[in-house]
């Protein structure tokens, strides 16, 4: 049985759909498993590390391209995929996702400008905003408004996926937050998917679970074997994300969805809240900037994971803290969405938010008084190249020869 080819492939893929979703996560975790080391090895060898600077948190030259083994794995995952021929946007997204990757590799190997960075997010995001199937041209009742006209539908797209792509660049703060926020992120798109019979779009979110928790393992590492996702990681992860989140956007209501009382038009809420984390952390953020009357886009330790930081959680608990804060907060929309109508359910979307906000603004009040630092620089920390405390006594993996 030759598995490169196309019908033995499709044939599997009809014959055993949850087995061959499920050998796809494996594939894709297997492959970032088998990657990150020689990366590793890699950069080690011809010193390409983070280096250890003033607003710097990590203490030891670390490698930050664990993007190189995401890159890899989702162009090889996606055109396995594409032999299905379940929908040519495929196409659209492996030329996004190689025009944003050189992007963020450039930014990982001598720091790009942000104009750089932004100008290659737009022609990234272009690929994703003009592909015919990912086209929004109506908001199905949400507000009142259906119909949008097309030039619109295009500007609403492309805003809402390069604010995701830096929203989620910021998080990449502390070890594991921003692959536990994709893996709760992408989780959550895979169910979606897969209740309204998106089956291309299940694989790819199972795609980017299981890469995202191969990389786990070595992000939290305490020794050689540690490695950051880098730009190159974060930009690429969060392009697919919000390619993920244009198409729950823009998909047909699914009949029997509706008929069990999902409504189309709380689609914009049900965007907000499964991407709760960065979409909150990146707007508290910015509001408390302001109101201390600095650029919204200067660094602090305003982020919510310096909050749990400065109270003496570990990398590791406030990660995980706040992941699951992420889950529950999806868990509780999914209660109210059943009873409400959208107007009530706006209204329970923005009350979570404030009360949220309200929470980590008594928490950093009480980080003020009783606060355990993490961090020992003179001035605040990268938001995306941060460490746990690493062990130098750690033996290192097994390298290559």
């Amino acid at each position: 049985m030759n598995l490169l080819n196309h019908e033995v492939i499709l044939g599997l893929f009809r014959d055993n759909y949850l087995l061959f979703v499920m050998c796809l996560f494996l594939g894709a975790f297997v492959m970032t498993f088998y990657l990150i080391p020689k990366v590793l090895w890699v950069s080690r060898e011809k010193n390409l590390m983070a280096e250890v600077v003033g607003r710097s948190a990590h203490s030891t030259k670390t490698p930050s391209f664990g993007g190189v083994a995401f890159f890899l794995t989702l162009i090889l995952t996606l055109t396995l995929l594409q032999s299905l021929r379940l929908t040519y946007v495929g196409n659209n997204l492996i030329g996004a996702i190689t025009l944003l990757f050189m992007v963020g590799l450039k930014d990982d190997l001598v720091i790009s400008t942000a104009r750089v960075k932004l100008f290659g997010q737009i022609a990234a995001v272009c690929f994703l905003v003009f592909s015919p199937e990912l086209q929004l041209t109506s908001l199905h009742g949400f507000w009142g408004i259906y119909e949008i006209p097309e030039p619109l539908g295009y500007v609403i797209n492309a805003v809402l996926a390069i604010a995701l792509i830096n929203a989620y660049n910021l998080i990449d703060g502390i070890d594991g937050l921003a692959a536990l926020a994709g893996i709760v992120i992408s989780g959550t798109y895979a169910v979606i998917f897969y209740l309204t019979g998106n089956s291309y779009f299940v694989l790819v979110s199972v795609s980017v679970v299981g890469i995202l928790t191969a990389f786990l393992r070595f992000n939290f590492s305490r020794g050689r074997g540690k490695i950051f996702m880098g730009d190159s990681g974060s930009l690429i992860i969060g392009l697919v994300l919000a390619f993920l989140t244009l198409k729950v956007l823009v998909m047909t209501p699914n009949p029997s969805n509706v008929a069990e009382g999902y409504d189309p038009a709380n689609r914009l809420l049900l965007i907000a809240i499964i991407l709760f984390l960065p979409a909150f952390d990146t707007l508290r953020v910015m509001i408390i900037r302001m109101l201390n009357k600095k650029s919204p886009f200067a660094p602090d330790r305003n982020h919510v994971h310096h909050v749990l930081l400065d109270l003496g959680f570990s990398h590791f608990k406030a990660s995980f803290c706040l992941a699951f804060l992420n889950l529950f907060i999806i868990v509780t929309y999914f209660y109210f969405s059943e009873t409400l109508t959208n107007l009530w359910l706006g209204f329970v979307v923005v009350l979570l938010f404030a009360v949220t906000f309200l929470l980590f603004g008594k928490l950093k009040i009480i980080s003020k008084r009783k606060a355990k630092p993490t961090h020992t620089g003179p001035a605040p920390e990268v938001d995306n190249k941060s460490s746990i405390e690493i062990n130098s006594k750690a033996e290192a993996p097994a390298w290559p020869e």
